[in-house]
């Protein structure tokens, strides 16, 4: 096995010299060098010399190794080289057992040595068969061989039969001998065999045990040897990355030597940028000491001008609040209800057939005057011409601008942002120039922009001045006409059916007034205005009479509600700004209208009336005044009270032909002119 030890070994081979010498040299198998080297010992070898000998023959068998203390990696080759030798050692052992054993030559030597001879007539006791071809023993003679193979005698010949029956009995008992020699001989050869299996086995069965314990220790070593591999190939990785590593070292240290070389060269550049540095700090805490000094000054300064600025903040409000009830007496002395006239110039046809208006004179700015011949009723005479002569606040010929008039309007629209109800309407007989007076033609210019346009310019011109007051203003615009007594939105392109608009109360604590399922637009900016002014335009009603191609059938409303609130000072204020383009005045018997036209001029002059009423009775401050009776009085009735401005826009055609409406109108506005409707207070808290 593969413990032992060299002694062990020696003693097992002195334990069987003889048997194992002859075994060598009788095997086949064993390397004729060490065959040689054993014969040439011979007997002179002693004991242990022998023992030596056999142990290096069945070394080289490859039952035994011969040296143990080989390097490791050395041993595992010889273990694996000793255990295929053993293997191959075994299968020539189990072959020779079978087929030839290694004994049966020597038992051929002790053979006797017999020739071929045929033996007749004697048959044997077992079987009583004929006998046999035999072989003879070699020291029997030849005469006795021929007489035993001679031809049978004659009966009579007695003797020769007898003498022939002693020669075979004589050959029968060497025979015997031969048979009994050979028997012991065989016996011995058989006790040799089964002497020399019995140790083949017990060979064989220590030759499998060795092989049994050298495969574990190679399975063994073979573990180590998997393991000093891993070990090995760790310790090659481990090799690998601490030379990796020492690289990395070895770079990382040149770039930081490098870096070091670097750092130094900065090192300087900094240490001169630093004095450098210092001497521009000396200089800049100069400067800075100098400037802390000058901003305290002027935190000085800042602090009285703040004062100086909420100082003339509360005195520029004070001037506002100033300014705005200087402009209201200005509005007050001038009357809350104004009426201003205005006549247009000659259009079309109209300067064909008239080249001057003779029936019109204006002594100045404020007066005008009618003239209107009468003949007698012969017709012969021709009396002296009757002069009607009227005063109102202001008037305006024919040449006179749109911006000319909006200069005399604008005032009372400051008064709307200072808190205060205006309302302007313009009142006329139709195709007097009510409609381009309050929104301008059709195709609208800057020139010939109406004064709701340009009263919707102010406010927001204005609104961006006060914005730097701390004034913040929100506006709300509606459009409606009022129809025979039915109000219309005129910003809804297609009027839904059965939809009814009424004019109701905000609250029952509340003056302010709104009518139902009308559309309220907020806007911020002049253009919505402008095109809420488009969409209207497009949705009014008119129709042509015999005085008017393109009378307006409806009185038209635009309202802006304007609220504003001073956030530092909280004050609130809120007013209404109406501007209205109430439908043509005529004579039922001149416009000649019949069918819907005539239900049209009804509707039309009796809310006008009630609208002449309705001043009268504030002039008169009477008890119950019918804002009732119409609706247009209803919804301008918190802008026809003592709580507000209203301004009436006269308008007079030159046509002499409308010579008798021209009047009514004068004389209408006349009547207006003369009412007083108070002190108007504005809407603030």
């Amino acid at each position: 096995m593969a413990g032992r030890s060299d002694d062990d070994k020696t003693v097992k081979a002195n334990s069987n010299l003889p048997m194992l010498k002859k075994r060598i040299l009788s095997d086949e198998n064993i390397p004729q060098s060490a065959v040689k080297r054993l014969r040439d010992n011979g007997a002179a070898s002693t004991r242990p010399k022998l023992a030596t000998d056999i142990a290096g023959v069945w070394s080289c068998d490859g039952f035994y190794v011969g040296k143990t203390t080989r390097r490791h990696s050395d041993r595992i080759k010889e273990h694996f080289q000793a255990i295929r030798k053993a293997k191959r050692s075994f299968e020539n052992i189990r072959l020779k057992i079978s087929s030839s054993p290694p004994a049966k030559r020597s038992l051929e030597n002790v053979r006797p040595k017999v020739t071929s001879a045929t033996v007749v007539g004697v048959p044997t006791k077992a079987t009583g068969r004929k006998p046999v071809p035999a072989v003879v023993p070699a020291t029997v003679s030849k005469t006795a061989l021929s007489v035993v193979v001679s031809k049978k005698r004659p009966g009579w010949d007695l003797k020769g039969q007898v003498a022939d029956m002693q020669e075979k009995v004589s050959v029968y008992k060497g025979k015997m001998h031969y048979l009994t020699e050979l028997n012991r001989s065989l016996q011995e050869e058989l006790e040799l065999v089964k002497s020399h299996l019995k140790n083949s086995k017990a060979e064989a069965f220590n030759a499998h045990q060795q092989i049994s314990a050298k495969d574990l220790e190679v399975k063994t070593l073979l573990a180590v040897q998997q393991d000093l591999n891993t070990e090995l190939q760790k310790s090659k990785t481990e090799l690998l990355n601490v030379k990796l590593d020492r690289d990395n070292f070895f770079n990382v240290c040149n770039t930081q030597k490098e870096d070091l070389d670097g750092l130094r060269a900065t090192k300087q550049n900094l240490s001169n940028l630093l004095e450098l540095k210092e001497g521009q700090i000396q200089v800049t805490e100069a400067n800075l000491s100098q400037a802390m000094h000058e901003l305290e000054q002027l935190r000085i300064q800042v602090a009285d001008l703040k004062a100086e600025t909420a100082r003339q903040a509360d005195e520029l409000c004070a001037q506002e609040m100033q300014r705005r009830k200087l402009h209201n007496i200005i509005q007050e002395l001038k009357g809350n209800i104004r009426v201003f006239c205005r006549v247009r110039p000659l259009i079309g046809v109209e300067k064909e057939k008239y080249e001057q208006i003779e029936h019109i004179s204006f002594q100045d700015d404020r007066s005008i005057i009618l003239y209107k011949v009468e003949e007698s009723h012969t017709g012969r005479e021709r009396k002296e011409a009757v002069k009607y002569h009227f005063d109102f606040d202001c008037v305006f010929q024919p040449t006179a601008t749109q911006e000319i008039i909006f200069e005399e309007l604008s005032l009372l629209v400051q008064s709307a942002l200072d808190g205060y109800h205006v309302c302007i309407f313009a009142y006329g007989q139709t195709g007097s120039g009510k409609t381009y007076t309050m929104e301008g033609p059709d195709i609208v210019t800057l020139d010939t922009m109406g004064m709701i346009p340009r009263a919707v310019g102010q406010i927001f011109k204005r609104v961006d001045e006060l914005k730097n007051k701390g004034w913040k203003y929100s506006f709300t615009a509606s459009f409606i006409e009022i129809y025979n007594e039915t109000i219309r939105d005129l910003l809804v392109s297609k009027p839904e059916k059965n939809v009814e608009y009424e004019i109701k109360r905000v609250s029952q604590t509340s003056e302010e007034l709104y009518v139902t399922n009308l559309k309220y637009k907020t806007v911020t900016s002049e253009e919505e205005v402008h095109r809420l002014l488009q969409i209207a335009r497009t949705n009014r009603s008119v129709a042509k009479t015999a005085i008017n191609d393109r009378s307006s059938r409806s009185h038209s409303v635009f309202q802006l509600k304007i609220v504003g609130r001073h956030e530092d000072r909280d004050l609130n204020a809120s007013s209404v700004l109406s501007l209205v383009d109430l439908a043509g005045s005529e004579r039922l018997d001149k416009s000649l209208s019949t069918g819907e036209r005539l239900r049209e001029a009804q509707a039309i002059n009796t809310s006008l009336s009630t609208l002449g009423l309705v001043i009268t009775s504030i002039s008169n401050k009477e008890s119950h005044i019918p804002f009732r009776n119409s609706k247009l009085t209803y919804l301008l009735q918190n802008s026809l009270g003592g709580n507000s401005k209203t301004l009436m826009f006269v308008n007079i055609s030159p046509c002499e032909e409308n010579f008798s409406e021209s009047l009514n109108s004068l004389r209408f506005a006349s009547k207006v002119n003369e009412c007083v409707i108070g002190t108007a207070h504005a809407n603030r808290r």
